[in-house]
């Protein structure tokens, strides 16, 4: 049996217990180290993750980028593989990290990064805004934190070379169309917050083109028309999702109390 990849997966979770088998399963065997960080959860999460060899830790949730950036204390190795309780590593992924361990010039690269691959309705979303999502998850955590916005959008920076690797990392996001739409509202509160915090104003030609352009994108420019209705939905979708957001705004600034029910004379 070949030696483990001298690498710590490292995963943040909440209640995810029907996500987890999946994840664990796709990368048991073959990484040195899998260390799951739960919050505030009520499920079976941990003992699904010791089940599967991972480490389980509890932490209070301290914002997307500051909880990652804990998990990262966490980890015994210096390689890390980010991921969400909802990917999975494909076969190809696999093999993809295993030749770039083996990789000559290893000790001068600081990351990887490859394509994330959603699975939504019917099929796997290969165009559009959704793919090829090129996803930076394979770092060196000497040389890369969780920075970013506090609150939404957290991302890896880092001090070195990056690679792309070939392979999917498979992303089941949306197991039902009412999932998708249900992050629409939690997401436009983090926009929100965000954009208040920054000083940002509401913008009517933001409002009112944005949506415009990310669905001609989406749809048009990015090829999402290739994936049949669900690549339409998701144009659509996406299109409303920024509408929402910058509406937002306007209601923050402008938003008033109904006038005071006068009596009938």
């Amino acid at each position: 049996m070949p030696s483990a990849l001298p690498i710590s997966v490292v995963i943040v979770a909440k209640n995810e217990a029907h996500n987890l088998p999946r994840c664990l399963a796709s990368v048991y065997g073959w990484t040195a180290e899998t260390v799951v960080v739960l919050n505030d959860t009520t499920d079976a999460s941990g003992q699904i993750s010791r089940d599967h060899g991972a480490a389980v830790h509890h932490t209070p949730w301290l914002g997307y980028r500051d909880t990652k950036n804990h998990a990262l204390s966490l980890a015994s190795n210096n390689w890390i593989l980010s991921l969400d309780a909802d990917e999975e590593v494909s076969p190809a992924l696999h093999s993809a990290l295993s030749d770039f361990f083996s990789r000559p010039d290893l000790s001068e690269i600081s990351g990887a990064k490859f394509p994330r691959k959603v699975w939504f309705i019917d099929r796997w979303i290969t165009h559009g805004d959704w793919y090829p999502d090129l996803s930076l998850r394979l770092f060196r955590r000497d040389r890369a934190r969780w920075g970013g916005d506090a609150h939404v959008h957290e991302k890896i920076e880092i001090t070195g070379p990056v690679a792309t690797l070939r392979g999917d990392l498979h992303h089941y996001s949306f197991p039902t169309l009412s999932s998708h739409v249900a992050k629409i509202n939690p997401f436009a509160d983090l926009f929100l917050k965000q954009q208040l915090e920054r000083g940002k104003k509401f913008s009517a030609p933001s409002a009112i083109f944005r949506p415009w352009w990310r669905f001609f994108r989406a749809y048009i420019l990015r090829r999402g028309f290739l994936d049949g209705f669900p690549g339409f939905y998701i144009a659509i979708a996406t299109a409303f999702s920024a509408f929402v957001r910058y509406s937002r705004l306007y209601e923050a600034a402008q938003k008033k109390n109904p006038p005071a029910n006068l009596p009938h004379v």
